[in-house]
C-alpha cells in the first residue's frame, strides 16, 4: 500500500485548479508520453531547461535592441486594426519619461487588450525589445502586470520543455498549484550527509528549482538539483540492492557436475577459449555450485564469444540433471543463437529445442510437453519462453541475451519459472562502468575483453555521400573478387516506414547495377521471409544484402567482409560499433565504409573519429556516454526501460558510488525498512517509481 502522505502527489493532474480534460491530455503527452494519466508528481519532476532573466530593468532610452527587458511604461492609446483589415497588427503606444515603446499583437481580441492595458495606467511589460523603423517595439510580451503583480513577478523565470498546444503560462500556473500541494515528507536522507553537502530538503529543492532566485539555482550542479538527483540515484540503488537481497535470500540449489559435457563442447570448438572466456566459465561454474542464487552479467564485444560461455554454463546444470533456457530479444537473434549452439550441443549429446512465436499448433504442443517432461535439456527462444503456459520439469539456469531490452520485472518472470533459478545475463553492448552500477548493481560482472583468435582488424573509413558513385564502384570490385557485402540503410528517427522507403530505394538502385546478386531484408518482412533472405546471403546465393537496422543484422556470415553504412552520422556510436562487428569474422581483410552527409556537426564528427581510431567496445561505450547521455547508450529510449528523470550522469555520476554504499549500509542495518528512516525510504521508492522493490520486501 502506498503511504497516505504521498496521496496529494499521486493525485491526477485534473485535481489541480484550471486543468480540465483537454489540458490534462496535453500534459499527458508532455509528461508521460500520452498513454497514462499524468500525476502531480510527474509535473513536479518536469524540471526547467533554461530561464528568462527579468532582472534587466532599464529606462526606455537605455534599452539595447534584441535583448529581454522588463520596463515600466504608461499606456497612452490603443490603435486597433481597421475593420476591413483584421489581419493588420494591433498596436498600443506606451512611454516613460525618456522614450516611447510600441507594443504589437497579431490576431488579438480588442476587449482582452483594453482590459490588460487600460489607457493612462502604469504597466510593467517584459519581453524582447527590437527596433522597427527606428522606433522601439515589443511583439507579444511574455508578461504584462500592474504594480501589485510586479511585486511578485519572478525575476528569474524558468523555461520548460513544452508540447504543441500548451502555453508556458499554463505550465507555470500548474506547477505553482502543484507546489502548493506539496506535503511535508519525513526526511529519508542521512542528516550529516545533507549538512556536509549543504543540500536543502526534498520539498525545498523542488521549490528552488521551480522558483529560482538566481540562474545558478537551476543548473544541474546546484545544491537543489543535486539533492534530487541523489534521491533518484539512491532509490535506484536501493531497489537493485533489495532485488539482489530477494534473489540471494531465496535459497539457491547448487548444481554439482564433473564437467564432462563442458569438456566435450570445448573439444568440438574450432578454436581455443580466450583467457577471459576461461575466467568467465570458472566464475560461473563456481556460482552455480553455491547454495545461493547466481546473478551474473557477462558483457563482451560483438564476436567475443559470449554464446559459447553461456552454452558451457548450460552444460554444467544439464550434467547435474536439470534444464536451461536461453532467451533473446528478437526471433532473428534467437535463431542465430540456435544455429551457433546446435552443432556443439549435438557433439555433447544435449537435447536442444527452439521456441518463438513461429512455432505453432502441434509442433508447439510437442515442444511444451517435452519441456514439462524434462525431455529437452536446453531451449532457445524469445520472450515466448515466459508465457504462462510454458512449464519446465526443473529449470536451473535462465540465460537472458541483451538484458537492457528486458525490464527488471521480466528478469524476475523468467527466474520464477523454476525453483531458485540461477540467472546469467549477456550483453554485446559493453556498458560504461557507471551504467553497470546503475542498471546492474544487483549483479556480479564478468567481462570478455579479447576477441577470439583469427579476428582481423577492420579498416574503417569515413566517406562523404557526394562520393557515393566511387563507393558503389568499390563494392563492384569487391563483388567481382567474390566477396560479400552488407549495405545498411539509415535510421530515420526510429520510423520503420521511412527506413523501409530508404532501404527499398537503395535496393532498387543497386539491383539495377548488380542484378540478382542483391537482396533486401527489413523489419516489416515476415519472419520466414527474413530468414530465407538471410540464408540466401549466408549460402552465397546473393552477395550484396541491403538491410535496415530495424532488424538486428545479428547474422554470423564469416564470408561477409565489406560493410557500407549509409548516413552514418544518424547512428549512435554503440550501434555503429555493433553493425561493424558483423564483418571481420573470417579470414579476409574487412572494410567498413561510413557514408556521411557533409558538413558534420561536432558530435557526429567526434563519433566517426572514435570509430576510426578503435575497435575496443569498452572504450567506445565510455565515449558514447560522454556524447549521448545514459538513456541512449542503453537503448532505454527504445525499450521503455525507465531511465532517470532528474539525475543526469554527465553531472551526477560522482554521486552514484555514495548512493550505492548508502543503499548497502541501509539494508545491513534495516533489511526490512522498518525503522523511521526505513519507512521514509519507502516513500522515496514510491516517488521514483521503484516500488516494485517494496513488493519484494513485503513478499518476504
Amino acid at each position: 500500500m502506498r503511504p497516505p502522505v504521498l496521496n496529494p502527489l499521486f493525485a491526477a493532474l485534473s485535481a489541480l485548479p484550471g486543468i480540465g480534460p483537454k489540458l490534462e491530455k496535453l500534459f499527458g503527452h508532455l509528461l508521460v508520453g500520452g498513454d497514462g494519466r499524468p500525476r502531480v508528481v510527474d509535473l513536479l519532476f518536469h524540471l526547467p531547461t533554461g530561464f528568462v532573466d527579468r532582472r534587466n530593468q532599464p529606462k526606455l532610452s537605455e534599452v539595447v535592441p534584441d535583448t529581454v527587458v522588463t520596463v515600466a511604461v504608461t499606456v497612452e492609446r490603443h490603435r486597433p486594426p481597421p475593420p476591413n483589415r483584421p489581419r493588420a497588427p494591433y498596436n498600443i503606444d506606451t512611454y516613460d519619461d525618456t522614450n516611447t515603446l510600441m507594443i504589437t499583437y497579431f490576431n488579438a481580441r480588442r476587449d482582452y487588450l483594453e482590459k490588460l492595458y487600460p489607457e493612462g495606467a502604469l504597466r510593467y511589460v517584459s519581453g524582447t525589445a527590437t527596433l522597427y523603423d527606428g522606433h522601439l517595439q515589443m511583439l507579444h510580451p511574455d508578461r504584462v502586470v500592474d504594480e501589485a503583480g510586479f511585486a511578485t513577478l519572478p525575476l528569474i523565470d524558468p523555461i520548460y520543455p513544452l508540447t504543441e498546444g500548451l502555453h508556458p503560462n499554463q505550465v507555470r500556473k500548474a506547477i505553482d498549484a502543484a507546489l502548493d500541494r506539496l506535503p511535508g515528507l519525513p526526511e529519508w536522507q542521512d542528516t550529516a550527509w545533507l549538512k556536509r553537502n549543504d543540500y536543502p530538503s526534498f520539498g525545498d529543492a523542488l521549490r528552488v528549482l521551480h522558483r529560482p532566485a538566481t540562474p545558478v539555482d537551476i543548473e544541474p550542479g546546484s545544491a537543489a538539483w543535486s539533492r534530487l538527483a541523489y534521491d533518484e540515484l539512491l532509490a535506484s540503488q536501493l531497489a537493485l540492492a533489495l532485488l539482489r537481497a530477494h534473489m540471494r535470500t531465496r535459497a539457491g540449489r547448487g548444481s554439482a557436475a564433473e564437467g564432462l559435457l563442458r569438456a566435450r563442447i570445448v573439444e568440438a570448438l574450432p578454436y581455443a577459449l580466450t583467457p577471459s572466456q576461461t575466467r568467465a566459465v570458472a566464475d560461473i561454474v563456481a556460482d552455480l555450485a553455491q547454495p545461493s542464487r547466481m546473478l551474473r552479467l557477462l558483457q563482451g564485444d560483438v564476436g567475443s564469444g559470449k554464446t559459447v560461455v553461456a552454452l558451457l554454463a548450460a552444460a554444467h546444470v544439464i550434467e547435474a540433471g536439470r534444464q536451461a533456457a536461453f532467451m533473446a530479444p528478437t526471433e532473428i537473434l534467437a535463431r542465430q543463437h540456435f544455429a551457433t549452439i546446435a552443432p556443439l550441443a549435438k557433439a555433447a549429446g544435449l537435447r536442444l529445442a527452439i521456441l518463438t512465436g513461429r512455432e505453432r499448433g502441434r509442433e508447439r504442443d510437442d515442444i511444451l510437453a517435452a519441456l514439462a517432461a524434462g525431455d529437452i535439456d536446453l531451449v532457445v527462444g524469445t520472450h515466448a519462453l515466459f508465457q504462462e503456459n510454458v512449464a519446465f520439469r526443473d529449470l536451473a539456469l535462465a540465460i537472458v541475451d541483451e538484458q537492457h531490452r528486458f525490464g527488471v520485472h521480466q528478469r524476475l518472470a523468467l527466474a520464477h519459472k523454476g525453483e531458485a533459478v540461477d540467472l546469467l545475463v549477456l550483453t554485446a553492448t559493453p556498458i560504461p562502468r557507471t551504467l553497470v552500477l546503475t542498471y546492474f548493481g544487483d549483479m556480479d560482472i564478468s567481462e570478455l575483453r579479447e576477441k577470439p583468435a583469427g579476428r582481423q582488424k577492420i579498416d574503417t573509413r569515413a566517406v562523404p555521400l557526394d562520393r557515393l558513385a566511387e563507393v558503389i564502384d568499390a563494392v563492384a570490385r569487391a563483388l567481382d573478387a567474390g566477396r560479400r557485402v552488407y549495405w545498411v540503410c539509415p535510421l530515420v528517427e526510429e520510423s520503420e516506414s521511412v527506413d523501409l522507403a530508404a532501404a527499398e530505394e537503395r535496393y532498387k538502385a543497386l539491383q539495377k547495377r548488380f542484378g540478382k546478386t542483391v537482396d533486401l531484408v527489413h523489419g516489416r518482412m515476415r519472419g520466414p521471409d527474413k530468414d530465407r533472405a538471410m540464408e540466401r546471403f549466408a549460402r552465397g546465393e546473393t552477395r550484396l544484402l541491403v538491410a535496415t537496422t530495424v532488424i538486428e543484422v545479428g547474422v554470423d556470415v564469416p564470408e561477409a567482409s565489406v560493410m557500407v553504412i549509409e548516413h552514418a552520422e544518424r547512428f549512435g556510436l554503440a550501434q555503429l560499433h555493433q553493425l561493424r562487428g558483423r564483418i571481420g569474422r573470417g579470414a579476409e581483410r574487412s572494410t567498413c565504409i561510413l557514408l556521411y552527409k557533409a558538413p558534420l556537426g561536432p558530435t557526429a564528427k567526434a563519433r566517426l573519429a572514435v570509430l576510426r581510431e578503435t575497435e575496443d567496445g569498452f572504450r567506445i561505450a565510455e565515449e558514447d556516454l560522454k556524447l549521448r547521455g545514459e538513456g541512449d547508450v542503453l537503448g532505454t529510449r527504445q525499450s521503455g526501460e525507465p531511465g532517470f528523470r532528474i539525475a543526469r550522469l554527465e553531472f551526477h555520476a560522482k554521486l552514484l558510488g555514495a548512493a550505492r554504499d548508502d543503499a548497502t549500509l541501509i539494508l545491513t542495518r534495516d533489511p526490512k525498512l522498518k525503522s523511521p528512516r526505513g519507512e521514509a525510504l519507502r516513500d522515496l521508492l514510491y516517488l521514483f517509481a521503484r516500488d516494485e522493490a517494496i513488493r519484494l520486501l513485503d513478499a518476504g
